[in-house]
């Protein structure tokens, strides 16, 4: 019984246990580039790479420590007792030590190029899922307003079915338009809860903090210019990674030559010569060990790393061209985006605008029935929202030419 009640207590305790409260982050898109350098799990755990080569540079391009040897030898009848102590460093014939420290050097570069390039491909991540939720918002907007405009003529219809003034077909279409605009409505909410569920964990939020995306779009504007994104962190890092495959097959060749052992060494002996009488003689030296290549001769090596050189060259070529048609692909994208959003501002929606308008008139005139204007009403929210796509597919290229072209993000 004792221990049924304290279980009791504890399960208590767990329940009403303090939760950890959420998080209500309310970020403008202008914003969101930094935040997500800041707090993206995936890039802090990136930095830790850069340290880690930069402990590598710490240790690289230095000889190896010189060994001290301490011998002795007991006196026999050939041979008098020896104590000999001996210091030997080895060290390379050729260049090998400044070669190992320069490819240090091009890992740490590399590894801070990566690190530049993740944060590129996270924040067009980032932006893109911002863009996407923006004109969201701006969608449902649009829906609340037409779902409130299908049911104003709901009603009417209804007020006017029991004076006969209009059919009850008309008031049954007129909730079904509005029915197909609260369906929308919550396929587009699904949509934006998927984007948030996204989007929460590049900016280092749990599943249970709230976050909203505020700012506004930027103007459509096209580049001024064609950019070859030649600056892009991920040809520079294939730059130098090539360059380092160059370092790394230089060093093989030198390799093949192994490391030459140097040492000096001084040596006490004693010896009886008689009773109760020891001779003691001394003697220094030095010593070389020159190991021959004559078997391993390090041409695995040597091929293994000029065609990894090799291959890095043409990594780095086939990047450079493939930076060149995203950028260029991007940029005709915008081009295409932005007239189509121009005409259908400039001539399609003025003119289903001035349809709406006329169609009101005849419908308070009695000249035509609710049905026609249901349809005007469906026809123009289906443009609007098509308007609103294709600003989203500007933007979406817009963020893609400046991941492309490694230019900043727009605010």
């Amino acid at each position: 019984m004792m221990h049924r009640s304290w279980f009791i207590v504890f399960f208590a305790s767990v329940l009403l246990m303090p939760c950890a409260p959420a998080e209500e982050l309310s970020i403008p898109l202008s914003a969101l580039a930094a935040r997500v350098r800041s707090s993206h799990p995936a890039l802090r755990a990136a930095r830790l790479e850069l340290e880690e080569a930069k402990g590598r540079q710490l240790g690289a391009g230095r000889p190896a420590n010189p060994v001290a040897g301490l011998e002795y030898q007991s006196e026999s009848e050939l041979s008098p007792s020896a104590l000999t102590f001996s210091i030997d460093q080895t060290f390379p014939l050729t260049n090998k030590l400044r070669l190992e420290k320069s490819l240090s050097v091009q890992q740490v570069r590399a590894a801070g190029l990566e690190i530049q390039d993740a944060e590129r491909r996270l924040v067009l991540e980032a932006e893109t899922h911002a863009v996407q939720l923006l004109i969201l918002d701006r969608k449902r907007a649009l829906g609340a307003q037409q779902m409130e405009l299908a049911n104003r003529l709901a009603r009417f219809a209804e007020e006017k079915v029991s004076s006969g003034e209009v059919s009850a077909l008309d008031a049954t279409q007129a909730r079904v338009y509005a029915q197909q605009i609260r369906f929308e409505t919550r396929k587009w909410d699904t949509e934006r809860i998927g984007l948030l569920g996204s989007l929460q964990p590049m900016l280092g939020l749990s599943p249970h903090d709230h976050l909203t995306v505020t700012g506004d779009l930027p103007p459509i504007n096209l580049p001024s210019a064609p950019s070859d994104g030649q600056h892009r962190p991920d040809l520079l890092l294939a730059q130098s990674r090539a360059e380092a495959a160059e370092t790394e097959s230089e060093l093989a060749s030198k390799n093949q030559w192994p490391e030459v052992t140097a040492g000096i060494f001084t040596a006490q002996e004693a010896q009886d010569v008689g009773t109760n009488r020891r001779e003691h003689t001394s003697f220094n030296g030095i010593r070389l060990s020159v190991p021959l290549p004559l078997w391993n001769q390090n041409q695995g090596e040597i091929a293994e790393k000029a065609a990894a050189a090799e291959r890095a060259r043409l990594q780095r070529e086939a990047l450079r061209q493939t930076v060149a048609v995203e950028a260029e692909t991007a940029r005709k994208e915008m081009l295409a985006q932005a007239q189509l959003l121009r005409e259908t501002q400039e001539t399609l929606m003025p003119l289903l605008a001035t349809q709406s308008k006329d169609l009101a008139k005849s419908y308070e005139s009695g000249q035509t029935n609710q049905l026609t204007l249901i349809e005007a009403a469906e026809q123009r929210l289906k443009l609007e929202v098509s308007a609103l796509e294709v600003e989203r597919d500007f933007h979406l290229a817009r963020l893609r030419y400046e991941a492309a072209t490694a230019q900043p993000s727009s605010p």
